[in-house]
């Protein structure tokens, strides 16, 4: 791309198109934390990963005493500058000791932390001692045999490999995370023996459905998975979904508690107890007197003291709901191959993990057919010094000239350069026949396993099943009953909140200065006091509800906020009640206007706009499935809104009013039903130099005896002035 820098006149500052500052300063940034830190290859590993278990196989802690930990980091850093404790936080995710891992790489001694727990602080390195497990050494398996390239390590004073050759889809059984620019990587863990057996068979045909061998995710943590199979398919299929995992708890009757062994991975200790905790503190959960950590050397226990009567399913049923005692794993499987990020489903995965393993399984029989072949062409050159000795021995003693025993070797028995070098090279003392049949004897085995060794190469059938037979084995190693358990989720108990909300008869009352209170039909029935407002305020809505309904609550700035009754705290008539724009968390000049509470969003509402417009809409247009609470746009706000009506199923008679003294009675059947809540509605009374209409009643409480004189034919219609005796003081008006 062309340059479009232009000078501003300072040595330091040019304006340069922020298209070209990207490509250039922020691009190769994102693609080096995309390919060289956050993004997990085939291998399952990501490079910091790489680098330490590689120090530590050259460290030859493969075998014998743990080292201190100090000393693999400070060894590390030869191939990973980011800093000690970088390395030292990549280590102790990789330990034994941490159980962030389904099948560990280091074995460890110390105190490391916990997955489970955020507080849980590990010791300096100084302190712990690691060696690496004995899984590595499958992990490592033929590095040496050029199984992988190796490349410079940042400063090209040693090698390092590209990638390890893993004898088993590591990627798959091992959990890995990471952030990138751009984008992410969540993979889920999966049972090692249920992931060799699926690799055995998709080897065998990759149409194989996965989900015959391979359960589901199974993680370090244990817990419980609630499995959906289609979600689970999509997973298998695509790398992408969710599923949920669900803490395992028993209850101690002895002791009336509830104790929490096992978590979801995706959260931690400190993090469920911090939230149960804040459910207490707001009254949110009763049944509970003590919540404590009880963990120890046995392994992770949550202790929750009930209070007497309580029924610990029920509550646990609720904690799930409200606590990360049930938690959500969301898949991404994002890694890369051949450098490049790629999202893939566990087929996908599987089917460049066999194409990857092929690989390095051919480079090594690449080798040994090297290494055999050399050894073998020594030996053959070793044969043929054995028809005569003593011609060998007399060449090397008459040759005159060091440099020229080689040669005359290579002359006297027809072989080439390699061969002379090693025959100049046997000791004297083992320039006899015995010595010379011992070796030869190798001729005709190595000869036969260059052939096989050739044939197995040439033949990509062979190969896979040497890769079965090293799954089969390492599945009969290091295969484990699986530590999450799995349950249908349709079996499990869910969380209905109506269940648990106690249900009684109240009553609200809303006033104009915006004051709502919730009084129980008990309490209003013992108290004789007369109710607590605000001064000059007064009661616009007084309605007789239960507990377990939702509260619509509309403002003037036409939305409708929504809450649950239950949620709101018990009043007396001797209290001021909730103040609605605290509550609601309102814009500050809005208002409230109407209250609806609805136990089933049946009915319907009649707006009544300035314009002299109606409009009908049904409460179930307010019903939403997300909890949701604020919806904005709640009605027509292109004129003032007069009032708001609640019908219910039924149509009823109405007598509207304007500022001019008119009236005009109608049915509010002939208003037609709108789904749309934004409906202008239809014209009921025609504003006419300059009036307005100023409100709406039912005619039964009008106080016009006689409403006949206010009935027209038809709709819209002007209406009639007020006759002498329909006083308009008796009028109801809510402005």
């Amino acid at each position: 791309m062309e340059e479009n820098n232009t000078f501003l006149g300072n040595d330091n500052f040019y304006k340069q198109p922020i298209t070209q500052t990207l490509e250039k300063n922020y691009m190769p940034y994102a693609m080096s934390v995309i390919i060289s830190r956050a993004i997990p290859e085939i291998d399952g590993f990501k490079p910091s990963h790489r680098k330490l278990l590689y120090t530590m196989y050259k460290m030859g802690l493969m075998s014998g005493a743990r080292t201190k930990s100090s000393n693999v980091v400070g060894q590390t850093m030869k191939l990973n500058p980011h800093g000690d404790m970088a390395i030292y936080e990549t280590m102790v995710r990789l330990t034994r000791s941490n159980e962030a891992l389904l099948y560990p790489f280091v074995d460890s001694k110390g105190n490391f932390g916990k997955q489970y727990s955020r507080d849980m602080a590990f010791a300096a390195p100084r302190y712990t001692e690691v060696k690496l497990d004995p899984i590595c050494g499958d992990i490592f398996g033929d590095i040496d045999k050029n199984t992988v390239d190796f490349v410079d390590n940042y400063d090209a004073t040693m090698k390092e490999p590209v990638l390890l050759p893993t004898a088993f889809p590591n990627i798959l059984v091992n959990p890995n995370q990471g952030i990138a620019v751009g984008m992410a990587s969540n993979i889920a863990s999966f049972n090692l023996g249920e992931i060799c057996e699926a690799t055995i068979e998709y080897m065998k045909n990759d149409k194989v459905v996965l989900s015959q061998y391979i359960k589901a995710p199974d993680f370090s943590t244990g817990a419980t998975l609630l499995y959906d199979e289609e979600e689970m398919q999509k997973v298998l299929e695509t790398g992408r979904g969710s599923f949920k995992l669900r803490s395992v708890y028993s209850y101690d009757k002895k002791n009336n508690c509830i104790e929490i062994t096992e978590i979801p991975y995706s959260t931690t200790l400190e993090v469920i107890i911090e939230k149960i905790v804040e459910l207490i503190k707001a009254g949110k959960i009763r049944e509970i007197s003590d919540v404590r950590d009880e963990t120890d050397k046995n392994g992770l226990k949550i202790t929750l003291d009930l209070k007497r009567g309580t029924d610990p399913d029920k509550l646990m049923t609720r904690l799930f709901k409200l606590t990360t005692l049930e938690d959500t794993f969301s898949c991404n499987f994002n890694l890369l191959i051949d450098g490049g990020p790629v999202v893939l489903g566990v087929r996908g995965i599987l089917r460049e993990w066999v194409r990857f393993r092929i690989g390095c399984v051919k480079r090594r029989l690449a080798y040994d057919i090297e290494k055999k072949s050399d050894r073998l062409h020594l030996l053959e050159g070793l044969a043929k010094i054995l028809l005569d000795i003593d011609k060998a021995v007399s060449i090397i003693r008459h040759t005159e000239l060091e440099s020229m025993v080689v040669p005359n070797l290579m002359k006297g028995f027809d072989i080439d350069n390699v061969q002379a070098e090693y025959i100049a090279d046997i000791k004297l003392r083992n320039l006899n026949r015995e010595y010379i049949l011992k070796r030869t004897e190798d001729i005709e085995t190595l000869t036969k396993e260059i052939l096989d060794l050739t044939k197995t190469l040439g033949s990509e059938a062979a190969v896979k099943k040497l890769i079965a037979k090293q799954l089969s084995e390492l599945s009969k190693k290091y295969g484990a009953e699986r530590k999450t358990q799995i349950i249908a989720a349709d079996e499990v108990e869910h969380f209905s909140e109506e269940q648990f909300v106690e249900d009684y008869a109240l009553t609200l009352f809303f006033t104009r200065d915006n004051y709502l209170k919730k009084v129980s039909a008990v309490s209003l029935r013992s108290s004789g006091k007369d109710h607590n407002l605000k001064e000059g305020d007064v009661i616009l809505q007084e309605i007789d509800t239960t507990n377990k309904s939702d509260l619509l609550l509309f403002s003037d700035k036409g939305n409708v906020y929504k809450c649950k009754i239950n949620d709101i705290a018990d009043s007396k008539v001797s209290q001021m009640g909730e103040y609605l724009p605290n509550l609601l968390s309102m814009e500050s000049d809005e208002k409230i206007v109407f209250i609806h509470p609805t136990l089933d969003y049946k009915g319907n509402f009649l707006y009544c706009f300035a314009s002299g417009k109606m409009a009908k809409v049904p409460v179930n247009a307010y019903a939403t499935k997300t909890n949701r609470k604020r919806l904005q746009n709640a009605y027509y706000m292109g004129s003032p809104l007069v009032k708001i009506v609640f019908l219910g199923e039924e149509e009823h008679d109405f007598v509207v009013f304007s500022n001019l003294g008119k009236a005009l009675f109608f049915n509010s059947a002939k208003i037609p039903l709108k789904t749309t809540k934004t409906t202008q509605g239809v014209s009921v009374m025609i504003s006419k130099k300059g009036s307005v209409v100023s409100n709406v009643v039912l005619a039964s409480e009008s106080g016009i005896e006689d409403v006949s004189y206010y009935k027209t034919k038809n709709i819209p219609a002007m209406g009639n002035f007020l006759r002498e005796e329909d006083n308009p003081n008796k009028q109801m008006s809510l402005i």
